[in-house]
């Protein structure tokens, strides 16, 4: 953590100061600041250099661009403490920190739209195109924790082939997808194959739309990767669980495709056990297990993560 004297120096503009708050709660890249601050490339890339040389700045690469983000927790002690401060203050004092948030959900929107925009372009024929770590042999790991009769939750369902696999023995299904052409796609499957135990919804897996406490298992099958806050997701399954309910996350070990990006319009390229084993930890799950459970022979041999996680009763 860099020392308080360079804080208070950094801290002296207000520009890096709304950069701060903006990065306090957000991955942005310099586009996304551009857009939000309305300044040039050369000056946000300038007082972003800064912020990472006092050591309040990191960042990661996602693709073609990079993301910044705050590079310590908050909360801490120390010089930590002083940036907290500050940034309370300045997000009281400074005129345009408001806006700056509001500026912040539209860009974050815009991220989601492009997703969405894919799955609609290709809802109707996602099952007849490759889709990277769909594996029947995943899915068959995972179908072997089911204890059915159940009520079930499959989060980022798309067209719903998992969810009419599913309520072959479940008491009932609740796919939910962001896509509103994928909810049509299963809901015309479900009607064609007279499937009436499955409702279909349109929401966010980080927003899910079902009340809490209201499901016995919670399926993630391949779609956590595309959530902008995973975590979130995983607390969202938490709240509509049942006490002693259970989450099953089947997704792709952390690889470095990066072509994934524009290709399926993934988010993350896969996690590595100990993330999801803490993101499941964190969202006050217990009892979990993961495992590999698939490796794909062909080049770029995606792997499967199967993670199962109980919610204490």
């Amino acid at each position: 953590m860099p020392s308080i004297v360079k804080i208070l120096r950094v801290a002296a503009d207000p520009n890096r100061l709304r950069i701060l708050l903006l990065l306090r709660g957000e991955e942005l890249s310099v586009a996304e600041l551009q857009e939000i601050l309305a300044m040039g490339q050369s000056t946000i890339s300038t007082h972003l250099s800064q912020l990472k040389q006092a050591g309040l700045v990191e960042d990661r690469r996602t693709g073609k661009s990079n993301l910044y983000r705050l590079s310590r927790p908050a909360g801490a002690s120390g010089a930590d403490g002083v940036l907290d401060q500050l940034l309370a203050e300045a997000k009281n004092e400074i005129p345009e920190a408001a806006a700056d948030q509001a500026a912040v959900r539209r860009v974050l929107k815009k991220r989601q739209d492009k997703m969405r925009g894919f799955f609609d372009s290709v809802a109707g024929r996602l099952g007849r195109d490759y889709v990277p770590g769909q594996s029947w042999k995943g899915v068959a790991e995972a179908l072997l924790r089911l204890m059915p009769p159940l009520v079930i939750a499959d989060l980022g369902a798309g067209e719903g082939a998992f969810a009419l696999l599913l309520a072959q023995s479940a008491k009932k299904v609740i796919a939910v997808d962001t896509s509103a052409k994928m909810i049509e796609v299963g809901r015309e499957q479900a009607r064609r194959h007279g499937v009436k135990n499955i409702e279909f919804r349109l929401g966010d897996m980080e927003q899910v739309p079902i009340r809490g406490a209201r499901v016995d298992l919670v399926f993630f099958s391949q779609s956590l990767h595309h959530a902008l806050h995973p975590g979130r997701a995983v607390s969202e399954a938490n709240r509509i669980l049942r006490p002693g309910g259970r989450v099953v996350i089947l997704d792709l070990v952390k690889h470095r495709f990066e072509e994934a990006r524009e290709l399926y319009a993934d988010e993350w390229l896969g996690f590595s056990e100990p993330e999801l084993e803490a993101m499941l930890e964190k969202a006050g799950f217990t009892e979990v297990q993961t495992s590999v459970v698939h490796k794909e022979p062909e080049t770029p041999q995606f792997q499967t993560l199967l993670a199962v996680a109980d919610k204490p009763q």
